[in-house]
């Protein structure tokens, strides 16, 4: 039986923890679709369209992962990708308790949707994308933490205010 998975994010930008976790969830489900959200809240450095980029540029080679947009609530997504469930990652306990509010107020909207928590490996478990972007916007090296793409991007994002930091 095939089973889907989503995982959503607003992955600005992505990382190697999303990475893993993406790697070693395709090896639980056959499908895995990483589903990007507009946030606008958190007013992401990079536009939806080029955060979709650099997701679908990551995962070329990987298999069965398939990378799109979303808007509105992340049950409908699910149900109309007919998804069997939600991934997501947990790096520390600070995560646990939104995570764990967020997967009961899902399973209360939709009770055959699942979600499944997954720790990314050791190496990448302080790694978030809000400490990539203060580190890379302050001229730090990000290399090891994101793809070769995204640091690119991260560093003509801030090319700019570093100039002005000198």
């Amino acid at each position: 039986m095939k089973k889907r998975a989503i995982y959503p994010g607003t992955f600005d930008p992505i990382t190697y923890g999303h990475l893993d976790l993406v790697r070693r969830s395709i090896r639980i489900f056959n499908e895995v679709i990483i589903a990007v959200a507009p946030s606008y809240k958190k007013n992401p450095l990079f536009s939806l369209e080029e955060r979709l980029n650099m997701i679908k540029h990551a995962v070329q080679g990987i298999e069965n992962v398939h990378v799109e947009s979303f808007q509105g609530l992340l049950v409908e997504y699910v149900r109309q990708r007919q998804g069997d469930a939600i991934l997501r990652g947990l790096r520390a306990i600070s995560d646990f308790e939104t995570e764990l509010q967020m997967a009961h107020m899902n399973r209360a909207l939709d009770a055959d949707i699942e979600t499944v928590f997954m720790m990314p490996s050791e190496e990448y478990g302080f790694i978030t994308s809000s400490v990539i972007r203060e580190v890379a916007s302050f001229g730090g090296s990000v290399r090891g933490f994101v793809p070769e793409e995204v640091e690119a991007a991260l560093r003509e994002k801030f090319r700019h205010s570093q100039d002005i930091l000198r």
